[in-house]
C-alpha cells in the first residue's frame, strides 16, 4: 500500500508535500518558492549562466517540478539555452502536483509535470527538459554538467545519498567551473565535498529559512 502524502502550506503562502514515514518535507516550511529560487536558481543556475554559453543542469530529485519550472522561466528571461536533466525514482502523480497550485507562481509548472518521461521535451525556446525515472545511486550520470541541484533529503534521513562515492560521482560528471548547490550546510557534508576537489562556500540561506546553504564549485 502506497504511503499517503500530505499537502501543507508554507510560510510564504506556497505549498509543499510532507512524507510521514520520513518526517520530511519536499521544501522548507518557511517557504517552498523562496527556497527553490534562492538555493537553486540564484545560487547555482545564475552562476553557471554567467560562466557558460549554454547551461547543462542535473537535478537530483525532480519532486514537484518546481525547480525545473523556475529554471525554465529564468532561462527564457535571460535568453540562456538550458538543458535540464532530472532524475526521480518515485515520480509524483500529476493529480497530486496539480493540487499544489504552483501554476500561480510560475508559468511552466504544468508543462514540466506533464512532459513525457524518458525523452527530451522543449518547454520553451531556451529550455529543454529530460526527466529520467531511475535510481540515482546506480544510474549512469549525464556528462558535461555545469550546474547540479542536489535536492536530496537530509543526510540523517537518506545517508546513502551523501556518502563519499556519491559525491565523487557528482564531481566527475561536471565541467570545470560548474557549481553544485544544496540546502544542507552540515560540516561533514562540506568536508566531503572538499575532499573530492570542490571549492566550497557557505552562503546565506533563503529569507526566513536555513541560516546557511552550500555552493560547491569544481576547480
Amino acid at each position: 500500500m502506497e504511503e499517503e502524502l500530505i499537502i501543507q502550506s508554507t510560510e510564504d503562502g506556497s505549498q509543499t508535500i510532507y512524507i510521514p514515514s520520513l518526517d520530511e518535507h519536499y521544501h522548507s516550511t518557511k517557504g517552498a518558492l523562496a527556497e527553490s529560487r534562492h538555493v537553486y536558481i540564484d545560487t547555482c543556475w545564475r552562476k553557471a549562466a554567467a560562466e557558460f554559453v549554454a547551461v547543462r543542469v542535473f537535478e537530483v530529485g525532480f519532486g514537484t517540478g518546481l525547480n525545473a519550472a523556475l529554471t525554465a522561466e529564468e532561462a527564457l528571461k535571460q535568453c540562456k539555452p538550458t538543458i535540464y536533466y532530472s532524475v526521480e525514482l518515485h515520480p509524483l502523480d500529476t493529480s497530486l502536483t496539480d493540487t499544489l497550485a504552483y501554476d500561480s507562481l510560475t508559468p511552466y509548472f504544468s508543462a514540466v509535470n506533464k512532459a513525457e518521461w524518458g525523452r527530451e521535451v522543449e518547454i520553451n525556446p531556451y529550455f529543454k527538459l529530460v526527466k529520467i525515472v531511475d535510481n540515482f545511486l546506480t544510474m549512469q550520470l549525464p556528462g558535461n554538467i555545469n550546474a547540479i541541484y542536489y535536492d536530496a533529503f537530509a543526510p540523517e534521513k537518506q545517508p546513502e545519498m551523501w556518502d563519499d562515492d556519491v559525491i565523487r560521482g557528482l564531481y566527475d560528471c561536471m565541467t570545470p567551473g560548474g557549481a553544485l548547490a544544496t540546502y544542507c550546510a552540515k560540516g561533514i557534508i562540506r568536508r566531503r565535498l572538499q575532499s573530492v576537489g570542490f571549492t566550497v562556500e557557505r552562503l546565506q540561506g533563503p529569507p526566513g529559512g536555513k541560516r546557511e546553504i552550500l555552493r560547491a564549485v569544481k576547480k
